[in-house]
């Protein structure tokens, strides 16, 4: 089955605190889509490479562990790399943050090589409202945890959404896991 999976704390709040100040430290752009383009309709973010930023060595560390045991089991995908840059992503109410619906996979060389994806919940619950992570692996729509710290890994090829968020801002980190193309 292809239905989330979620960690429940692969951070703690004080790692996402220092996460938050990595994206301020890289500093935030306009998020797009694959292929750099940006269509407001479809997302409105702000996002930050955290490789731009100091050390974030530990945060990939983190993150190579817990995909080494959640695809041992629960995916059992043939992974062979993260090709491309963590990234910080924050929506705000002054825009309706938001991510409409799509996959990961794109015509874009690396994401059309993107197999397995995870989100790390990064702000409190608390801190706003709307924002949620919504998938649809198999018709039934589903919220992601919004414990902080928390991880939820996902097939590249799943729906998923960041829904409008209408109080606060919401930060999140996403990576993406590359391995042969699916056949």
């Amino acid at each position: 089955m292809f239905t989330p999976v979620t960690l429940p704390a692969l951070f703690s709040p004080a790692e996402c605190d220092a996460l938050i100040a990595l994206g301020d430290e890289a500093g935030f752009d306009q998020g797009g889509l694959v292929g750099g383009n940006m269509l407001d309709n479809i997302r409105s973010a702000r996002i930050a490479w955290l490789d731009d930023a100091g050390s974030a060595d530990w945060v990939m560390a983190r993150i190579v562990e817990a995909v080494a045991e959640v695809n041992r089991t629960h995916f059992d995908f043939a992974l062979t790399d993260f090709a491309e840059r963590m990234q910080l992503a924050w929506y705000g109410e002054a825009q309706g943050g938001h991510f409409d619906w799509h996959t990961d996979i794109g015509d874009g060389v690396l994401a059309r090589r993107r197999k397995l994806t995870l989100v790390v919940q990064v702000s409190e619950p608390e801190a706003y409202d709307g924002g949620a992570l919504e998938t649809n692996a198999d018709a039934n729509i589903r919220a992601a945890s919004t414990a902080r710290g928390s991880a939820t890994f996902f097939p590249a090829f799943v729906l998923h959404r960041v829904t409008p968020v209408s109080r606060g801002a919401r930060y999140s980190l996403t990576t993406w896991v590359h391995g042969p193309a699916f056949r």
